[in-house]
């Protein structure tokens, strides 16, 4: 029992590496935002950004297809973390720094490293999700906890940090404050603008904070390897490239008793995994998975402030953080409660894209939403970001469990889905956000709404 509690942590410990660079710098983007020229435009680059590091992921799945076996999976691992952990540590040094690219200033070096870490965290997708399936199924559910947690910690580091505490004030007082020579129109000046309160800690100690994180998963995944308790977890004996042949004939093995006591013998629907689905079922899975993955990695959140800052920042804030909650209270309830049901599968994601119609129609209303200047109307907005993360979350899950059952490949063409999911979902919102600017204003002091 201890031993098996041992595995657990360790499982969750390294899913908790898979995506806590991405999210980190996401919940601190109020903090990054007030320093760097590109302003709240910054969270639909770093969705394209994101995507523009699925050449990770691409190159894995290709070489997993095209050259099956080449890739050590294990190597593979320890060298995009150990990538990780240096990205996030230059991170800390230059995400201020600025240059002018054609006489506009940029923050090139910021974009740089986001794009670096983007790459570790998306190839995580198609390494770290295949090597868990060398272990039992229930650390599966223990490695999607850990996933959930890599975008709460770093929210609750967040709030002890403080980000996001404002206040509205005059722009006259900001201005007479850091300028001594003003003219009539600066003196006389009448709108409220945002004046953040300073953080109980600096950026830069928050993604040192980061890096340690990266490196725990570091540590996890050396346990999961050598450590001897682990070693009787797993599942099947697998080599070192995720040979999962064995697992197959276990699996069908494991199912002859139960088909003799019904009298059924069940010839495979398809040549997909083990063969339990036919290549309609199997197409509708992937794209329930495609579009659950580009409404909450890259189509919502590209959004967000358009749809939240309205309400207040506070609003703004929790809204990311209890979207960081919900993630992995959905994956500890599969722990207990796991379905492979199909039909669930599609009526969770019609609710939960519903909510999403909700939040992209407040964000396209901004800066004058529903309810824009009530209390209901910022909880209803942060309660409506909570169950879509954790409706579709609970999707993720249900997708992961279905395809962990048909073997190592169908983990790693989840991996590629989920990247290519986001990839739409950002490829889509980029130019809406960016170059028709179909969304207006994300400002929490904005008075233009009565």
């Amino acid at each position: 029992m201890a031993m098996s509690i041992l595995t657990h942590v360790l499982a969750s410990l390294f899913g908790m590496g898979s995506w806590v660079t991405i999210c980190g710098v996401w919940v601190e983007l109020p903090l990054i935002v007030p320093h760097v020229p590109e302003g709240w435009y910054l969270p639909s680059y770093l969705s394209v950004i994101v995507q523009i590091a699925n050449i990770g992921p691409l190159f894995i799945t290709l070489m997993h297809r095209f050259r099956p076996g080449t890739l050590n999976e294990t190597a593979v691992i320890y060298f995009i973390v150990g990538f990780g952990i240096l990205a996030s540590f230059f991170l800390a040094f230059f995400w201020s720094e600025t240059v002018a690219v054609r006489g506009v200033e940029c923050s090139l070096p910021l974009l740089l490293l986001i794009f670096f870490i983007s790459i570790v965290d998306c190839t995580s997708s198609v390494t770290f999700l295949p090597f868990m399936a060398q272990l039992k199924a229930e650390y599966l559910m223990t490695y999607y906890i850990g996933e959930g947690l890599s975008g709460l910690v770093p929210a609750l580091m967040a709030m002890v940090q403080g980000v996001g505490v404002m206040e509205c004030v005059n722009a006259s007082q900001i201005l007479r404050s850091n300028e001594t020579h003003l003219n009539d129109s600066e003196k006389d000046a009448n709108y409220l603008v945002p004046h953040y309160q300073p953080a109980n800690f600096s950026v830069e100690a928050y993604f040192f904070f980061l890096t340690a994180m990266m490196v725990v998963c570091l540590v996890a995944f050396l346990l999961l390897n050598y450590h001897p308790a682990v070693a009787r977890e797993h599942s099947n004996n697998t080599n070192g490239n995720g040979d999962h042949t064995s697992l197959r004939k276990n699996k069908r093995s494991e199912q002859k008793p139960m088909m003799r006591s019904q009298k059924i013998i069940e010839k495979p629907r398809s040549t997909f995994g083990t063969g339990r689905y036919t290549w309609i079922q199997v197409v509708y899975i992937y794209i329930i998975l495609a579009w659950v993955n580009a409404l909450t990695n890259t189509g919502l959140p590209s959004v967000q402030s358009y749809a939240c800052l309205p309400y207040g920042d506070q609003a703004y804030h929790w809204s990311a953080t209890m979207a960081n909650v919900a993630n992995p209270i959905a994956c500890f309830i599969t722990m207990f409660y796991t379905q492979r049901s199909l039909v669930l599968m599609g009526v969770l994601t019609s609710i939960g894209s519903l909510i999403g119609v909700f939040i992209m129609s407040m964000a396209v209303l901004s800066p004058c939403p529903l309810l824009v200047n009530e209390t209901s109307g910022a909880i209803i907005i942060v309660l409506a970001w909570f169950f879509f993360i954790f409706i579709l979350s609970y999707v993720k899950v249900i997708v992961a469990v279905i395809l962990r059952d048909e073997g190592h490949s169908a983990l790693v063409w989840c991996g590629a889905v989920v990247q290519l999911g986001s990839m739409l979902g950002a490829v889509t919102m980029f130019p809406l956000v960016n170059v028709f600017e179909f969304f207006t204003s994300g400002d929490p002091c904005n008075t233009n709404c009565q």
